[in-house]
């Protein structure tokens, strides 16, 4: 089965979580915006200098320069966040500092490079034209102005707009629930000492990090040995709690890869097993109890690449938002990649203005480390070579 064939079967048997709850804007990074948001204000709500110098009537200075300067009387001096009621004179200007407000009458601002610096009066060594070095009502966003579209994940421009226009509370849909389950007799948690013949669960922390830095929640990380019963248990145990499972090993052809039988004894529909590429190829997927289970390998490049391929259609249908998406685009690989493989496969690479390069030559599936010189993946065709030069088809990676 090719994996967009298996990816619109899973996706088939997934719901959009259509639960909502407020949280505090500080709260609200990551999540899925659960209605259309409007801005109550204006921002600004004053005109404000956009530069410390001199609040002016442009057409009392439109003759202005450095040879013939234009001298006006300084009624005032106003600071970022103070407020007086200063009514506008012919022939006067304002002390204003970046951020303050420009009393009404005058229309722009003369930096005060173009001064003399005068306290009581002042010369103004240059003409400025209307709204030049003043910011007016509204300037960045207007009353009534949509801040948020319903199904938008906030990021850091929307909480931006959203505190900006002085909204504190933000709906939100609930976020997507993760449950992630490591099977392996092998691996011990981090933070206990090594056990000779085991490695330490690595694949676990990496995945869980890949759930919460997209803004989901990732409920439960859990290992179980490599025993029918503790599998059973520990999937039992949080299917109910969760929105997505996924499990890492147990799933391809050896005698404790109890995965499949465990999950169909206990009643779960197998949706597929087994897809065409490399590496990952015995990659499953199923359903328990309304839920749906990616059942990932435990070779951890194998598991990260499925992950990266599978988890973001996931989290789009899940939330109804396509920010969750990874960019695919075309590319011209650099390098050559002589291997023809006889399966599709996933390899990674660096992917810099227009070209794509080959860091490593190490792309065994139990190898990770090598990614931090990487950003994408090559989509390359089963039974195909490559020369430096080519056209191929690669899919960022989110991190």
């Amino acid at each position: 089965m090719e994996i967009e064939e298996a990816r619109d079967i899973l996706l088939s048997h997934i719901s959009g979580i259509q639960e909502y709850k407020k949280v505090s804007v500080y709260d609200a990074l990551g999540c899925v915006c659960g209605e259309d948001i409007y801005s109550p204000i204006n921002v600004p709500s004053f005109p404000r200098s956009a530069m410390d110098g001199y609040a002016v009537r442009s057409a009392d200075i439109a003759a202005a320069s450095k040879d013939s300067p234009v001298t006006l009387g300084v009624v005032g001096e106003l600071l970022a966040g103070d407020y007086r009621d200063i009514k506008y004179a012919p022939g006067t200007a304002v002390r204003v500092m970046t951020g303050a407000y420009v009393p009404e009458g005058y229309d722009c601002v003369v930096k005060q490079e173009d001064t003399d610096y005068g306290e009581d009066r002042v010369q103004i060594y240059t003409s400025v034209k209307p709204n030049m070095n003043y910011c007016p009502v509204g300037e960045e966003l207007s009353e009534g102005q949509l801040l948020v579209k319903k199904g938008t994940r906030i990021g850091r421009i929307e909480e931006f707009l959203l505190s900006s226009a002085g909204i504190c509370d933000v709906r939100i849909k609930e976020p997507v629930r993760v449950g992630i389950i490591s099977t392996g007799s092998e691996l011990d948690d981090p933070c206990r000492p090594l056990e000779k013949g085991h490695i330490y669960n690595g694949l676990m922390s990496m995945l869980s990090s890949a759930v919460r830095e997209t803004g989901l929640v990732c409920d439960y990380c859990l290992g179980c040995v490599d025993d029918e019963d503790d599998i059973a248990d520990t999937i039992q145990g949080i299917i109910g709690d969760v929105d997505i499972l996924i499990t890492t090993g147990g799933v391809s052809v050896g005698k404790k890869d109890l995965l499949p039988k465990v999950l169909s004894e206990m009643g779960a529909k197998i949706l597929f097993h087994g897809t065409n590429i490399q590496p990952g190829t015995p990659t499953m997927a199923s359903v328990l109890d309304g839920k749906v289970i990616l059942s990932l390998s435990g070779n951890p490049f194998a598991a990260l690449a499925n992950f990266d391929y599978y988890f973001p259609y996931i989290a789009a249908k899940l939330t109804g938002c396509e920010a969750f998406l990874t960019e695919e685009t075309a590319a011209v690989l650099a390098d050559e990649y002589t291997k023809i493989n006889k399966l599709r496969r996933f390899v990674r690479a660096k992917y810099k203005d227009g070209k794509v390069y080959l860091p490593t030559d190490r792309h065994f599936s139990s190898v990770v480390g090598n990614l931090t010189q990487c950003n994408c993946y090559i989509d390359i065709p089963a039974g195909t070579p490559l020369s430096a030069g080519d056209p191929v088809k690669i899919r960022m990676m989110k991190n």
